[in-house]
């Protein structure tokens, strides 16, 4: 089968994320940067298209270009990405979804769950993808914390620790960097800053390796820098549906933590401790049994895991592969939809917009919770 046709909503030139998803999507060889509005600068998005390999006349000013000139295509795109600020992911995603593409969206979904409801139904309504890019959860050693998890090696989770605690924005220098400030700005943000921005990315990931969902939240935010109007510390508590509860820190204060998204599982049988800044191992203690150190690229983990690895044990594997596999999830059951065939079961595992309703549902309640001083909060 001819290569995927993909288009891309922002990550121009200069983006943090833009690269990642380039590089990601173009990994396997599934995908082929057919379209682009790349970059709010019309002139400048357009022509850094086209540096990619974009046709001249599939490189747009903006979204509403390209979605004008995209939806009438007799070759028309397999699979839109929306990588722009977060205020504008709903009205994208909703635009594109309702003219019938398949869509990737980043983090946050939207910015209020009653929006992210809405992407939900329009998903359902049209039976067109919108995936969410929670990316750490491509990791392969992710992948097989989950599936040890579903296996019963940790028999009933008890308890999750999970962290995201960073300290880029402990400067109070940097109050009037635009690239800071707008995360603490209630219009360009919402209604949290830092459990929105990196928390969200683990509390996702404990309800994915669980395979649970939260059923309450008590939450403390704090402002530790400046006039700060969100948070950019917080901790959270997480009682799931079926029993576990997640402790959840995430800072942007924290001085000294140069990524520090961290999971560990504490089950009946035993544990698991996993770090982003150490992906390909992880920590599995048997209950009354010695710590063993699992490697990525071991034939002898599960499916999941070894599906997901790219790159022979012992050498690194870093953030684009994680996101990778989320390319490479959609693209077996974009492909599956073409040939009229079932799709691998190991590949739906992408994070969808059911995911980011959860999140949003999460954001809300915890910002009420520490409103209430931690009162919980049903979700």
């Amino acid at each position: 089968m001819s290569k995927l046709l993909w288009g891309m909503i922002g990550g121009g030139q200069g983006s943090q994320i833009g690269p990642a998803h380039r590089i990601s999507a173009g990994l396997d060889g599934h995908y082929r940067l057919a379209a682009g509005a790349l970059d709010i600068d019309p002139e400048r998005g357009k022509s850094f298209a086209m540096e990619l390999g974009v046709a001249e006349d599939r490189a747009y000013a903006n979204w509403q270009d390209m979605l004008a000139g995209e939806k009438d295509r007799e070759d028309r795109l397999d699979l839109v990405t929306i990588a722009t600020p977060n205020a504008t992911h709903y009205e994208i995603s909703k635009a594109f979804l309702e003219a019938g593409f398949d869509v990737l969206c980043e983090k946050p979904l939207t910015m209020t769950a009653e929006e992210a409801e809405h992407i939900v139904a329009i998903s359902r309504e049209t039976g067109r993808i919108c995936a969410v890019n929670y990316g750490y959860s491509g990791y392969p050693l992710v992948r097989q914390m989950r599936a040890m998890v579903a296996n019963g090696d940790l028999g009933k989770i008890r308890l999750m620790k999970a962290e995201f605690a960073h300290g880029f924005h402990a400067d109070a220098a940097d109050a009037d960097n635009p690239r800071v400030r707008w995360r603490y700005d209630p219009a360009q943000a919402g209604t949290s800053a830092v459990f929105a921005d990196a928390g969200i990315h683990a509390f996702h990931m404990a309800g994915f390796v669980a395979g649970q969902t939260p059923v309450e939240i008590s939450a403390d935010f704090a402002s530790r820098v400046g006039d700060r109007q969100l948070e950019d510390d917080a901790m959270i508590n997480i009682r799931m549906n079926e029993g576990a509860l997640c402790r959840l820190w995430t800072s942007a204060v924290a001085v000294g933590r140069m990524h520090g998204l961290t999971l560990q599982v504490f089950g009946e049988k035993g544990g698991l401790s996993w770090q982003q800044q150490h992906p390909d191992q992880l920590l599995w203690t048997p209950l009354n049994g010695r710590t063993q150190v699992l490697e990525r690229g071991d034939g002898s983990l599960s499916a999941q895991a070894v599906r997901a690895s790219r790159i022979a044990i012992g050498h690194a594997e870093g953030l684009p592969v994680a996101f990778a596999n989320i390319y490479h999830d959609l693209a077996d059951v974009l492909k599956a939809r073409k040939e009229g065939s079932a799709p691998d079961p190991l590949a739906l595992d992408y994070p969808q917009a059911e995911d980011g309703l959860w999140s949003m549902k999460a954001i809300e309640a915890a910002a009420g919770s520490a409103r209430s001083k931690g009162a919980w909060v049903t979700l």
